[in-house]
């Protein structure tokens, strides 16, 4: 299978190891990413009818190029998710909305690609038992907490990947690779996301719940999806060791990291070495590398 892939900004800087991993492990599930030629950032955002519809320009030109190229277009970051997703639902349920990007971008697009997520299309194409067949490493043993963040399911109408208040796909996609999937009432919070640039005590405040409550239930680590989430989640860990009395600081993987270990994959493109909290020392202890 082909398929569009639209990378966006933060996976071609600073978070690589999301995509290598994720570039690697859909090769050996015979998914082939086709980079789109021409894309912009996403703008990180989505602006809603009745606001500056300019900052929806670059999304609806990677839709409008996605389905000149087959007519699914696959991304990995949550946010990017968000925007692109929100973008097409408002292109097509929105007329005139419709009608002024056309203007702004001179691309007759109405919505015709399909957004998805590389979650969803192991779910609904390829499946968690086919998965789980392809695995030549079981990650048993390994306890993990599954974190989803705000951007990945909500809001339910416009993006509709499960259910944004008892979401499953995360849980299904961790025990289908082995993972001990740990519970905690955090996997849904807000981690502090852009208020990090203003006021950092804050984010710092808000990513330290989610990883105590996760530590908490007997999380050996965390898993995400999100490149701003990883970034408030693990780089912060070292301020929240300061701040707050016996912290225990645990490693937060990218989703596809774990997937593209238990496909076998190893060496650079796992991307280990990039993290604050170094998840090397636990997956040692545990017998996976």
């Amino acid at each position: 299978m082909q398929i569009a892939y639209f990378p966006g900004c933060t996976l071609h800087a600073k978070a690589t190891h999301l995509d290598r991993s994720a570039r690697a492990a859909a090769e050996l599930l015979d998914i082939k990413f086709v980079e789109l030629s021409k894309w912009n950032c996403c703008g990180a955002s989505f602006t809603p009818p009745g606001g500056n519809l300019m900052t929806l320009a670059s999304p609806v030109r990677a839709l409008a190029q996605a389905s000149r190229e087959g007519g699914k277009l696959i991304t990995l970051c949550a946010i990017c998710y968000n925007v692109l997703k929100r973008t097409n639902y408002l292109v097509t349920n929105d007329p005139e909305s419709q009608k002024k990007l056309a203007m702004f971008t001179d691309e007759d697009y109405s919505g015709q690609t399909e957004v998805v997520h590389l979650l969803d299309l192991m779910r609904d194409q390829i499946g968690w038992e086919k998965l789980k067949d392809r695995l030549v490493t079981s990650l048993k043993g390994l306890k993990v907490a599954p974190y989803y963040g705000c951007y990945l399911l909500r809001p339910k109408k416009e993006i509709g990947l499960d259910d944004p208040d008892q979401p499953q796909i995360l849980e299904q996609f961790l025990t289908s690779l082995g993972c001990e999937v740990v519970d905690f009432p955090y996997k849904t919070e807000c981690c502090g996301s852009f208020v990090a640039v203003s006021a950092e005590e804050a984010a710092t405040e808000a990513s330290h719940r989610i990883v105590d409550a996760a530590v908490r239930r007997g999380a050996d680590a965390i898993v995400g999806t999100c490149p701003l989430c990883q970034f408030n989640l693990d780089n912060r860990q070292s301020e929240m060791a300061s701040r707050y009395k016996g912290f225990k600081r645990v490693p937060v993987f990218y989703f596809t990291q774990l997937l593209a270990l238990g496909l076998g994959i190893e060496g650079a493109a796992l991307g280990l070495d990039q993290h604050q909290v170094d998840p090397r020392p636990l997956l040692t202890g545990k017998g996976l590398l």
